[in-house]
């Protein structure tokens, strides 16, 4: 005779496998930091995920951050949020703030949500909801959530074009519209032995051997997505001028220039203190320069020819 109890446990074990068969879980690891990503089984977004490939790795409890994707209506904010900072990056927007306590994120593409998400205290877990631009989303809500979990572990999501030559890597960073992207192009046109390593967003992560640049599923207009790694054997500060000079930054001008090229939610403690000291020992254990430059051949050779050098 089935009773009431067991009747009521069919059921829900019923409901528990529609659930899990209904949805879908894979596991990416970028600079040995594994993280979750839940969809839907008929999210269309799946299917427009393929940069990620390079990166999937085998399930695992130890991951830094999960992520679910919800429908609009399960998404579980209701209240309207308070904004703390809007940041403008030439059309894609992201407004951080919070509801209900908990950080809350949204992203837009020229004026339009592509998605909301929120996380709870610490970053290691979110709900996002993808709206207009589902890849923007949540390309956007993964590298916010990695750059924010792993701030605390000698890691940091750059703003960087990175190549690698003869084993090391080399990272140019300055303002939108420097010429990251072009200097790594001459690099690829006259450096011989030259490889392009990410062009947008890099990962720096001290491991035991020194520090060391990863490639990563974010790489900006530039589709490059590499599962490698390199030590860092410098980083270059561009400014445009119309000549070609290189000099070396001491430690507090290195650290000056790292700070405004690497990602991170500044306004909370324990990820300003984490980026500090990642930011710290950057400047202190890797040579960085300051290339004044033209976008021609001789500034990839002066640049080469100096921050190269044993």
């Amino acid at each position: 005779m089935i009773t009431e109890d067991v009747c009521f446990f069919m059921l829900f074990s019923y409901f528990c496998m529609s659930f899990q068969k209904s949805m879908m879980k894979n596991y990416y690891q970028v600079a040995g930091h594994s993280f979750s990503v839940e969809l839907p089984a008929d999210c269309d977004v799946a299917s427009e995920m393929s940069q990620y490939a390079p990166f999937v790795t085998a399930a695992t409890d130890d991951v830094v951050f999960s992520l679910r994707v919800v429908s609009a209506e399960a998404f579980p904010v209701t209240a309207a949020p308070t904004v703390e900072i809007n940041q403008d990056d030439d059309g894609s927007q992201i407004v951080a703030g919070h509801v209900d306590d908990r950080p809350y994120f949204e992203f837009q593409l020229w004026g339009r949500r592509a998605a909301r998400m929120v996380t709870n205290a610490d970053y290691t877990s979110a709900v996002v909801t993808l709206e207009s631009e589902p890849l923007f989303g949540i390309n956007n809500a993964l590298m916010v959530l990695y750059a924010l979990a792993t701030a605390n572990r000698q890691t940091a999501l750059f703003h960087s074009s990175v190549v690698s030559c003869d084993g090391r890597a080399y990272m140019f960073l300055g303002k939108s519209g420097t010429g990251k992207s072009t200097h790594s192009r001459l690099w690829l046109q006259y450096i011989k032995g030259t490889e392009l390593v990410n062009d947008d967003n890099p990962v720096v992560r001290r491991m035991a051997d020194g520090f060391r640049v990863f490639g990563s599923p974010w790489s900006g207009k530039t589709p490059c997505y590499r599962a490698v790694s390199y030590p860092v054997g410098g980083i270059v500060l561009l400014s445009q001028a119309p000549y070609n000079a290189i000099r070396r930054l001491r430690s507090i001008e290195a650290y000056a220039a790292l700070v405004p090229s690497i990602s991170g939610k500044r306004w909370d403690k324990r990820v300003a203190e984490g980026l500090h000291e990642t930011e710290d020992l950057l400047a202190g254990e890797v040579k960085v320069w300051h290339l004044e430059c033209l976008p021609d051949e001789a500034a990839a050779h002066t640049c080469h020819d100096a921050v190269a050098m044993p």
